[in-house]
């Protein structure tokens, strides 16, 4: 099946590797330049429809993923902040864990220059109090920074889905008027 890339109507760009949809000024022009019948242009949008929702379904998940991920950052940098402060007091802090899931214990926590942290796939690592800050600042920095190139993928392919859709309708609306035109038309021919 040809792939609906061109038409007179408007420019078909795309970002971040979601395709841009294109809308459709002139039905018969649009089908015309494409060789496709009604039926083919259709089918062709609906799947395309289809791709654009799987495409958000990731994209949504990506997000909220990520606005987890954005506190949980801040949340260890405070902690890191306090140790900081903490640090040359002589003063101990007395803090909360969680052992397990529901099982926590109380921990007195003495001076300390440098602090673990989990780094995925089970991995920790010691790192100065200063160098865990750096890092999880630069984190903190890239999982914003995700986060607003996401939003603006989003609203990019949500104006792709109202392109279809929009074209969709135009499209079958198009195929009945010609479809009532024919009929009317060969209704006055056999009077």
């Amino acid at each position: 099946m040809a792939s609906p890339s061109s038409s007179s109507s408007s420019m078909v760009t795309e970002r971040r590797g979601i395709p841009g949809a294109q809308f459709v000024e002139e039905v018969q022009t649009y089908l015309t330049q494409l060789g496709l019948d009604v039926n083919s242009a259709l089918a062709f949008l609906q799947e395309r429809l289809q791709q654009y929702k799987l495409v958000e379904m990731k994209l949504l998940a990506q997000q909220r993923d990520l606005q987890a991920k954005i506190p949980d950052i801040e949340k260890c940098l405070d902690v890191v902040a306090t140790l900081q402060a903490k640090k040359g007091t002589g003063e101990a802090l007395v803090t909360d864990f969680e052992v397990s899931e529901g099982i926590y214990s109380r921990a007195c926590i003495e001076d300390s220059d440098s602090v673990c942290l989990w780094l995925g796939a089970n991995v920790m690592l010691e790192y100065s109090c200063e160098e865990a800050t750096a890092l999880l600042q630069k984190n903190l920095d890239n999982a914003k920074a995700s986060l607003e190139v996401l939003v603006a993928d989003l609203q990019f392919l949500r104006d792709q889905v109202t392109i279809t859709q929009v074209t969709i309708a135009r499209v079958y609306n198009w195929d009945v008027h010609q479809r009532r035109t024919q009929q009317a038309a060969a209704a006055t021919k056999d009077s």
